[in-house]
């Protein structure tokens, strides 16, 4: 006896009015397409469905990439029960319940159950402890699915004890492969209508699809329809049904940060192409063009700094052209600021100092300003030595004097080590000087005394 029933279909078609991506979904391993790192016929996976030895684990990767087919497949394979859930319609009462009903089923049956919780990042982490026992006895086989990156959505106990697998956006080969199937299948696809591709279209429908094998069967269902009793698919047609690519681009989620990341690392690689590029992936997918800008005022301090000041002034005016013209046009007062930091000279020397400056300023604690180089407005203070023996620079040869300004346990202390790149080259010079006739003055001084 069977703990879900199910709907037997052997002796009639899948019926025309389930979508082509459900149709389409493989039947078997063999006819899984992609992910080769992880099912193909020496993968750590496969050999341990192939020994029914598959134990709790989270697929990790973005949509359309094969998580909840292949969770479908892991239990077909190993004769399993299969009992879905999504996070953004179930209730954790309703796992929970069927996690007990589960696990009573494997004692009687020695079968096990494999919950698939897709989106398992929509549960909060106290949530999550529920799946804790049932993963720890074995008894029930959990399956999590998330676009998210698990180390920060997933709660740490569960994470530690199932393993994470990294499904990876499909190749065009591998959306090509797909493709082609769903046009030929005569039972599942479109073979009986006999479809062909002119020119370019099938290559401006893969592209279209961005990695995601249901956007892409999504789309060739919606195109034959649009194109009636024609058996030929144009690339117009595809541009019509399409309208416009959906780029893969969540605001809220990792792949945020990551294209974030590219930006800032292309611009300090000193590539301006590839530096446009993650500009646009993040313009054209709605992110806030401010945010972009204060990322970019962020690294004209941090990885330009001297080397060219001029950096940060072209981002402030790339913000305020912004804020007068809005979008599309002004944000190529943005991609100008981009290509003119991706070709400036780079130095974090700037960065490295502020940062041992703060070091210093909060471990040291208050350390007492020297008495020359504090303000003495009044006649007491004159008279407890604020302001006794300042030197005033203009009077002196090049405004340079033996005069030190730091409290004395800093005293000689160096944060700033300017580079030899752009304009940084020639506060170098000046500093250079600068100690070397500050150490003359003070030598002097020592003599004197």
């Amino acid at each position: 006896m069977e703990l879900f029933d199910k709907q037997e279909s052997t002796n009639r078609k899948v019926s025309d009015l389930k979508p082509l991506a459900d149709r389409m979904r493989p039947r078997t391993l063999d006819e899984f397409v992609g992910q080769d790192k992880i099912v193909g016929p020496q993968a750590p996976l496969r050999k341990a469905i192939e020994q029914d030895k598959v134990s709790s684990c989270i697929f990790w990767g973005p949509p359309g990439t094969g998580k909840t087919t292949l969770a479908e497949l892991i239990a077909k394979s190993t004769r399993g029960q299969f009992v879905p859930f999504s996070a953004v319609t179930s209730g954790i009462k309703e796992v929970k319940e069927i996690l007990v009903k589960s696990a009573n089923y494997y004692q009687l049956s020695g079968r096990r159950t494999y919950v698939f919780i897709d989106e398992i990042h929509r549960f909060n982490k106290a949530q999550q402890d529920a799946f804790l026992p049932y993963v720890e006895k074995g008894e029930v086989v959990l399956i999590g699915a998330t676009t998210e990156n698990p180390s920060f959505e997933v709660n740490s106990a569960l994470l530690s004890r199932m393993r994470v697998y990294i499904l990876e956006r499909l190749g065009d080969g591998h959306l090509v492969s797909i493709l082609d199937t769903a046009i030929h299948d005569t039972e599942r696809g479109f073979g009986k209508r006999g479809l062909t591709f002119e020119g370019n279209a099938r290559s401006a429908m893969v592209e279209a699809a961005d990695g995601d094998a249901r956007r892409l069967l999504t789309l060739l269902e919606a195109t034959a329809a649009f194109i009636g009793d024609r058996t030929t698919i144009e690339t117009a047609d595809i541009a019509a049904v399409q309208q416009k690519t959906l780029t893969l681009y969540d605001k809220d989620g990792e792949e945020h940060y990551n294209i974030i990341s590219a930006l800032h690392k292309t611009i300090r690689g000193g590539d301006p192409d590839a530096s446009l590029y993650w500009l646009a992936r993040m313009l054209d997918g709605g992110e806030d063009a401010m945010y972009i800008i204060r990322r970019l005022v962020r690294f004209a301090t941090e990885d330009i700094g001297l080397a060219d000041p001029y950096a940060l002034t072209l981002c402030i005016n790339a913000r305020d052209a912004y804020h007068f013209l809005g979008s599309p046009e002004g944000d190529l007062a943005i991609a100008e600021a981009v290509v003119y930091m991706a070709c400036a000279p780079k130095s974090n020397s700037l960065y490295g100092a502020f940062g041992q400056a703060m070091k210093d300023a909060r471990e040291k604690g208050s350390l007492p300003v020297p008495h020359s180089i504090r303000n003495a407005p009044t006649s007491l203070m004159k008279a407890v030595g604020y302001g006794k023996g300042y030197q005033y620079a203009h009077e002196f040869d090049s405004a340079i004097t033996s005069e030190e300004y730091f409290p004395k346990e800093l005293e000689g202390m160096r944060y700033y080590q300017p580079t030899d790149r752009g304009r940084e080259g020639k506060l170098a010079d000046y500093l250079k000087a600068w100690h070397d006739k500050r150490a003359e003055l003070k030598a002097k001084k020592s003599k004197t005394e």
